[in-house]
């Protein structure tokens, strides 16, 4: 078969090229809920201020920790917990970290260590 020709200008539509959809990119700031939670040996023992033989020494004697899929969680408020209990405290320890204003905590440290001497001059002068 030959191929056949028609002579008919064809009126070209320049066609807009495609965008290629943004890269997506993790979020600078992990939300809150993240945060909470610590992911892996080296996140609960940098938390802890503590190498990781220690950190997990002190998950086999207690320390409240659980294991999901590979990795081992952690929460924040339940390790201060544990770590409160372990000093002999009623209330959780706070874990100081380097961006944060202890003024507050100071001042609330001071505040009981001031009703304990009272408390002790008191029971002394019975």
């Amino acid at each position: 078969m030959d191929a056949v020709f028609y002579p008919v200008a064809l009126n070209v539509i320049p066609m807009k090229k495609k965008q290629k959809p943004a890269k997506k990119t993790r979020p600078a700031i992990k939300p809150t809920a993240q945060n909470e939670r610590l992911k892996g040996w080296n996140e609960i023992a940098s938390f802890l201020g503590q190498p990781v033989a220690v950190a997990q020494r002190w998950a086999r004697s207690g320390m409240p920790v659980t294991r999901e899929g590979r990795f081992m969680y952690a929460s924040r408020e339940e390790l201060s917990g544990y770590l409160g209990r372990e000093a002999g405290l009623n209330v959780p320890v706070h874990i100081a970290t380097e961006n944060m204003d202890l003024s507050a905590d100071l001042k609330l440290a001071l505040a009981h260590a001031r009703a304990g001497k009272h408390d002790k001059k008191n029971k002394a002068k019975r």
